[in-house]
């Protein structure tokens, strides 16, 4: 049952879409918004496959972030799907953010996303700009690429921030809660996330498998949570598949004699357990399954619509 908001306040609650291309730091923002891990980050594209809620209060108002997957031209399958995931995103959302990396500027991929947002948002939905990475940049940059994005679409308003660092972070989540409808909070007061544990479990680990493994493989893998067994003594045993889609790439996920899959178990135990404020057990186990990347089942546990064609 949802919370209500502090009383003597009007209570305010809705949901915020942040988009952009692979890589501009929209996970990086979600969890800076949160305060806490809801959304795995690497330096590697296509990261993020779900449409991942991170819930923030800010007085009186519950915002609920929707980190979409990355908006790039679609090539396969699943690329097709994390960019149905996107827009559909952005089309339920109350407002959208629209984050452009400081240091490349408008793009191909940007201009292509200013477009698609004319095409797939409703005229009314307010759309801020976020440039982030504004470390990286000289002002005077920074001012000429604002000016030439506002030209190109009426912004509510523009921030420039650096979602690593936290600067603007608070000035953008503020002027959120100002702009979000009147309402009940949608999830209790406590909750960070609307992913099930074991989701974000699984998440975890396909994250510490991404930063450690080449840049195809990745592409070629999913995590899911098969068990969670709560114990006794207050831990939890969590087992988990690592799918993969050919007999060489299970080698390279093992290593030698075991010794890269048990690091990346480790790290991934250290963090699940950081997560969950209690002792956790991991046991990881990898399969080869060559058709993952186009069985429905796979994209349903991923959440997402499986699409027509290959």
């Amino acid at each position: 049952m949802a919370e209500a908001a502090p009383p003597g306040s009007e209570s305010r609650c809705g949901f915020v879409a942040v988009i952009g291309e692979p890589n501009a730091g929209k996970s990086t923002l979600v969890n800076a918004m949160v305060g806490a891990k809801v959304s795995i980050v690497t330096h590697k594209v296509q990261t993020t496959r779900r449409r991942i809620r991170g819930i923030v209060l800010e007085g009186a108002c519950q915002i609920v972030f929707v980190d979409t997957p990355g908006l790039f031209e679609p090539r396969r399958r699943l690329d097709r799907a994390m960019v149905a995931a996107a827009w559909a995103g952005a089309k339920d959302a109350d407002i959208v953010v629209l984050m452009v990396e400081a240091h490349r500027g408008v793009s191909a991929g940007v201009a292509a996303m200013l477009e698609g947002l004319g095409a797939h948002l409703s005229p009314d939905t307010p759309v801020a700009l976020a440039i982030n990475k504004i470390d990286r940049v000289r002002r005077e940059r920074l001012l000429a690429l604002a000016a030439e994005l506002n030209q190109r679409r009426d912004f509510a308003e523009t921030f420039m921030i650096s979602a690593t660092k936290g600067d603007g972070v608070a000035d953008l989540r503020r002027w959120l809660a100002g702009r979000l409808p009147a309402g009940p909070w949608h999830y209790p007061e406590d909750q960070i996330a609307d992913l099930p544990l074991r989701a974000i479990a699984a998440e975890i680990t396909r994250e510490k498998l991404t930063l450690r493994l080449h840049q195809e493989l990745p592409y070629q893998m999913t995590v899911e949570s098969e068990s969670w067994e709560e114990k006794s003594d207050g831990s939890v045993r969590i087992g988990q598949i690592v799918y993969v889609a050919r007999d060489g790439h299970k080698g390279i996920v093992l290593g030698h004699k075991g010794e890269t899959i048990r690091q990346i178990g480790a790290e991934a135990r250290a963090e699940i357990a950081k997560l969950l404020g209690r002792p956790a057990h991991l046991f990881l186990t990898v399969k080869v399954r060559p058709g993952w990347l186009d069985d429905p089942a796979r994209y349903r546990e991923m959440g997402l619509d499986f699409p027509d064609g290959g």
